[in-house]
């Protein structure tokens, strides 16, 4: 299948970028001939060709935007014979489409953090690695998947590598917004705005690509409203579903200022436990492999040699900023789910005729929206918004979160 397969609901942007594969291809092309003549379809430079060195990819949470990046680096890689008889790049089968989408491509770096925040070391690593040539591919491609954790010092080293950029080198930015890019950044690269794909549009994937069955896809898709990869984890994780459903029944538990705690600590300690797993998962295979690596004494006891505590250090405080963003992501899930039950209460208020995100939980949506008025929906709404800006102003989760279960039952 091409690697625009996975792109789902995303017409216009695979056209641009489909497009742009091709004058892509064409460039290296009659570079790779020693600029030969140049057919008439094939572009005489950068400038005049839909191909350009830097990209940025917006969209809104789960559109794909990711995906839509790994896709383009894939077909900038993609060696299948068939171009030469006018196939598009992207073909998905040959070497450089198929290492690139698995991520051993050797000129294809995707970054991505687990951690709160891009810094300079890390992106002056990136910048070093950009002002290379192609190792055996046709481009050197670097996917930022979370430009917008870039610090702000990080994000002036990266400016310099976008504005000269190293001939070959292409950068694909991923953001929710271009305000969360600096403008400097912004400015000179190509925005690509990708949007929430259709609920069908998900369920079909889902049922294509991962073999769930039509109507657990259905249900999921509704319960994320488009959110691709939360869709995938609803549909195949149990506890991801008992997590939902628990998350789900707060609007009913918060009638006194004891539940309206009850609830805060609960989710609170969901988040954690999340944050918990992880850590069992990866911390303590990171730390082996570190100890291994200094020459420690077998055994997680063995002594450190000398002047290595301060590597474990660093260690431990890259695992406890990971657990921080891992409890904050799974908050900020929670609190998705909250504003979609809110969502279908307003829609029942105000006699909507779309369709429900949480119809498994009609019967409680119907309760509140019973009991309340669209007024007071949408001012829980905001209460659960307002929460949400607090996490991300680094408000304690557990004060932010309380002041948002208080909130909800006072309006």
């Amino acid at each position: 299948m091409a690697v625009w397969d996975d792109l789902v609901g995303q017409e216009r942007v695979t056209d641009q970028l489909a497009a742009a594969a091709r004058d892509a291809d064409a460039l290296v092309t009659v570079e790779e001939a020693g600029r030969a003549a140049v057919s008439e379809s094939a572009p005489a430079s950068m400038s005049a060709s839909r191909m350009t060195h830097a990209w940025l990819f917006t969209g809104p949470p789960g559109s794909g935007r990711s995906t839509a990046a790994r896709a383009f680096a894939a077909a900038l890689q993609c060696v299948s014979p068939d171009r030469a008889l006018g196939g598009a790049p992207g073909c998905g089968f040959c070497d450089g489409c198929h290492t690139a989408m698995v991520g051993t491509h050797a000129d294809v770096e995707v970054v991505r953090t687990d951690l709160l925040s891009i810094g300079v070391k890390e992106t002056r690593d990136l910048v070093r690695r950009a002002s290379m040539s192609p190792a055996g591919g046709r481009w050197q491609v670097i996917v930022l998947e979370d430009a917008d954790r870039l610090t702000e010092g990080a994000g002036n080293v990266l400016l310099k590598a976008v504005e000269e950029p190293a001939p070959r080198t292409v950068w694909l930015l991923c953001a929710p917004s271009i305000e969360d890019v600096l403008p400097t950044i912004r400015s000179r690269c190509r925005l690509l705005t990708l949007r929430t794909p259709a609920t069908s549009a998900v369920a079909d994937m889902l049922v294509r690509r991962d073999g769930i069955e039509p109507a657990a896809a259905g249900a999921a898709a509704r319960a994320t409203q488009g959110h691709i990869g939360r869709a995938r984890r609803l549909a195949t994780d149990e506890r991801a579903r008992a997590r939902r459903a628990a998350v789900l029944k707060l609007p009913l538990r918060i009638d006194d200022i004891g539940g309206c705690l009850r609830s805060a600590q609960e989710l609170i300690d969901a988040a954690g436990e999340d944050a918990k797993q992880v850590a069992e998962e990866v911390d303590a295979k990171e730390t082996e492999e570190l100890r291994a690596a200094l020459g420690a004494a077998a055994g997680t006891g063995g002594r450190l040699p000398r002047g290595t505590a301060g590597v474990m250090k660093d260690l431990q405080d890259k695992q406890k900023r990971r657990s921080t963003r891992t409890q904050r992501d799974s908050l900020d899930l929670a609190l998705s789910d909250l504003t979609g039950f809110y969502r279908d209460v307003l829609a029942l208020q105000l006699g909507s005729a779309v369709e429900l995100a949480n119809e498994d939980v009609r019967d409680s949506v119907q309760r509140i929206a019973t009991g309340s008025t669209a007024e007071r929906t949408l001012r829980r709404i905001e209460a659960v918004l307002a929460c949400r800006r607090a996490l991300d102003r680094n408000v304690a989760p557990l004060l932010a979160v309380e002041a948002m279960t208080a909130a909800l039952r006072a309006s």
